[in-house]
């Protein structure tokens, strides 16, 4: 486990930043329209408000939300990465000392405004682990290392978890609270879309004379591969050949600028993937 110390500190900065940003929203917007985000943060809060209302009993946050992550944070030490698992470990701790320390304050009590800003901030909070290579905790180790170890699909998995926090929280607090919580985190992971694109997939098509070496300058610069097909040209009937390759959006500027050196004449279609299946190399967690 390697110290980059100029990478790592980043890193480190950008974890700090997204756990008091985590530890604000839940003082604020989650709190304020009494809101359940998804994951174990809102298990944490569920758990929070059913003591409080049936046991009379106020609960600190931090122990209830490290003890949730104990198993999660044994999963990824031992089957992700070290370093990631420490940073991620880092946000958890930070996030939740931070949630009982600042004081609950509220800043509008519209709930729509509460449920649309919080989840901005949410989605802004997680973006920033994500950029620092780390992540918020809870179900997202599992999800990495079903899909990256196992092949298993997660979104179904993270979805039902999240819908059965949410059935729970409207049969005991109303199902007001719990639709609120659907807007909450529908923004969450929307900006989350917008502001962080690792995880989405770009299919690009190349069509080109120099189809070998733009399959290398492919895989050099973001270790994926690609498929050459010989296609034809429909007006001059002139020969050509058509390179098709899926990669991490995040790689798309840097590859799209080396296909350009390659090859100024080539013609690039750069579409959106919603889904893939098969073999998709992602980078490993350190």
């Amino acid at each position: 486990m390697a110290l980059d110390w100029k990478r790592d500190g980043r890193r480190v900065i950008g974890v700090l930043l997204g756990a008091a940003l985590m530890a604000l929203n839940i003082k604020t917007f989650v709190r304020a329209g009494d809101l359940f985000p998804g994951g174990v943060t809102g298990l944490t809060v569920l758990i929070q408000r059913l003591a409080e209302k049936y046991l009379g009993l106020q609960l600190p946050y931090s122990p209830i939300n490290l003890l949730l992550n104990a198993f999660p944070v044994y999963i990824g030490f031992r089957f992700v990465g070290k370093k990631f698992t420490l940073l991620s470990l880092l946000m958890i701790v930070v996030s939740s000392f931070l949630t009982d320390l600042i004081p609950g304050f509220a800043i509008t009590d519209d709930p729509l405004l509460i449920a649309v800003f919080g989840g901005i901030l949410s989605g802004t909070a997680v973006s920033l682990c994500l950029w620092a290579d780390a992540t918020s905790g809870g179900t997202d180790f599992i999800a990495i290392y079903l899909s990256q170890k196992r092949g298993v699909e997660t979104w179904n998995l993270v979805l039902g978890f999240n819908v059965i926090i949410l059935l729970i929280a409207g049969y005991f607090f109303g199902w007001e609270r719990a639709l609120y919580s659907i807007i909450f985190q529908y923004v969450s992971t929307q900006t989350l879309h917008a502001l962080y694109r690792s995880y989405q997939k770009q299919t690009l098509f190349v069509v080109t004379k120099n189809a070998q070496q733009i399959c290398d300058v492919i895989h050099d610069t973001c270790n994926h591969g690609a498929t050459i097909s010989i296609v034809e040209g429909s007006h001059s009937h002139e020969p050509y050949q058509m390179v098709y390759s899926v990669i991490s959006g995040t790689d798309v500027k840097p590859t799209l600028q080396a296909v350009r050196e390659t090859d100024p004449d080539a013609f690039v279609n750069s579409i959106q993937s919603t889904e893939i299946r098969g073999h998709f190399y992602m980078k490993p967690k350190d």
